[in-house]
C-alpha cells in the first residue's frame, strides 16, 4: 500500500477511499475552482455523508487528496550501516524522478493552479494545505537521507533546510512555474532520468563530502 494519505481521523486510506481521491484529482483537472462535495460524490458514485465521515469538511477532503499526490515522491530507503555514494545517488535520483513525474501530470498542475489562485482570497486554507502536505512534507522524507549522508561522511553542509533548498532548486529550476503557465518543456520519461541524474550529479559537486588526501 503507497504511504502518505491518510483520512480526517489519521487512517492510513483504503483502496476505496484513494479512488475518491483520485476522483477528486480529476475533477480538479476538469473543473478547476467550481469542485464540490457533491460533484466528487457524484464521481465517485459515493455519499456526501461518506465523505464527510472520512475525510470531515471540503479542507479536509483538499488536504487528503495533497497528502495522496505528494506520497507518490517517494524517497527509497537507505541503511545508515552501509551507505555509500552509489545508494546515496540512487535514492537522490529516485526523489528527484518521481517529484518531476508528479508535478508534471495533469492533476498536480491543476491542483497547484486551483491553490495558487486561492492564496490570499480567503476562500480555504488550499495553499496552506498544499505548502504543508506537499512541499514541506516531502522536505521531511528527503532530509534524513542528506543528514545520513553527513553523518557517514559522504556529505559537507551547515545546514539541511539550505541542502534540501538547493537540491530542491536543481531537479525544478524553472520546470514548475512554465508548466503553471501552460508551457510543456518536454519532460519524457528519458528526459526526466537525464534531469534527475544531472541535478544530483550538480548537488554532489556542491555538497559532496572533499576527503582529504
Amino acid at each position: 500500500m503507497q504511504q502518505g494519505g491518510t483520512t480526517e481521523t489519521g487512517e492510513e486510506l483504503t483502496p476505496r477511499q484513494r479512488d475518491v481521491l483520485d476522483a477528486v484529482l480529476r475533477l480538479l483537472v476538469e473543473e478547476g475552482d467550481h469542485l464540490t462535495m457533491a460533484s466528487v460524490a457524484r464521481r465517485a458514485s459515493c455519499s456526501k455523508e461518506t465523505l464527510y465521515k472520512w475525510f470531515g469538511d471540503r479542507d479536509g477532503l483538499l488536504t487528503a487528496t495533497v497528502r495522496w499526490q505528494a506520497s507518490k515522491v517517494r524517497v527509497a530507503p537507505v541503511d545508515q550501516t552501509r551507505l555509500d555514494l552509489p545508494s546515496l545517488t540512487e535514492s537522490l535520483e529516485g526523489y528527484a524522478c518521481d517529484w518531476l513525474k508528479v508535478i508534471s501530470s495533469d492533476t498536480s498542475i491543476a491542483l497547484n493552479r486551483v491553490a495558487i489562485g486561492h492564496a490570499g482570497s480567503g476562500k480555504d486554507n488550499l495553499g496552506a494545505i498544499v505548502l504543508e502536505n506537499g512541499r514541506f512534507a516531502m522536505a521531511k522524507r528527503l532530509k534524513p537521507v542528506l543528514e545520513a549522508g553527513r553523518r557517514v561522511g559522504l556529505l559537507a553542509f551547515e545546514d539541511t533546510e539550505t541542502a534540501f533548498r538547493v537540491f530542491f532548486g536543481l531537479v525544478g529550476r524553472d520546470i514548475q512555474i512554465r508548466l503553471l503557465l501552460g508551457d510543456w518543456p518536454g519532460l519524457t520519461e528519458a528526459a526526466i532520468a537525464d534531469d534527475a541524474a544531472r541535478a544530483t550529479k550538480q548537488f554532489l559537486a556542491l555538497y559532496g563530502a572533499r576527503k582529504n588526501p
